[in-house]
């Protein structure tokens, strides 16, 4: 099996990880009814349907790359993290996302093929649940509309 088809195999079965756990609902091993969980191990589940707070376009998981859709996966499960700079806090000191206490926004890296470093790409969590997609690092987002 050559490397593309593996890595087309590998984020059809994630991209599917993420509709299953979206539409079924399941909890993560260890999760039990009302436990509170951080932002960063928010399940798919849970912030499924979140409104947009920002006045940001929207961008279906469904548009997204697949490499983000394989980190929403990896945020949903709370990792393990390919980048030691994967959960930490995020700035934002674009101010770019509404603004919100430091601590609240998180931040992932989308990896980008070809790159040789981290590249551009990022998805930014916020303590309620949204997440942010950016594809220029920092420059522009878009609210990840989850769920539809």
């Amino acid at each position: 099996m050559t490397t593309k088809r593996l890595s087309t195999l590998i984020g059809a079965l994630l991209t599917l990880a993420v509709l299953v756990l979206v539409v079924a609902g399941i909890p993560r091993t260890g999760d039990s009814p009302g436990s509170a969980t951080s932002p960063a191990h928010t399940s798919a589940a849970a912030s499924a349907g979140v409104a947009n707070p920002s006045r940001l376009p929207e961008v279906k998981v469904s548009e997204l790359p697949a490499e983000a859709r394989q980190v929403l996966v990896l945020i949903a499960r709370g990792g393990p993290y390919p980048y030691s700079r994967d959960n930490i806090t995020f700035g934002n000191f674009e101010r770019v996302l509404p603004q919100k206490p430091s601590g609240y926004y998180r931040e992932f890296t989308v990896p980008t093929p070809g790159e040789s470093d981290r590249g551009a790409r990022r998805i930014i969590a916020g303590d309620a649940g949204e997440k942010y997609y950016t594809a220029d690092h920092y420059s522009s987002f878009s609210f990840i509309a989850e769920g539809e």
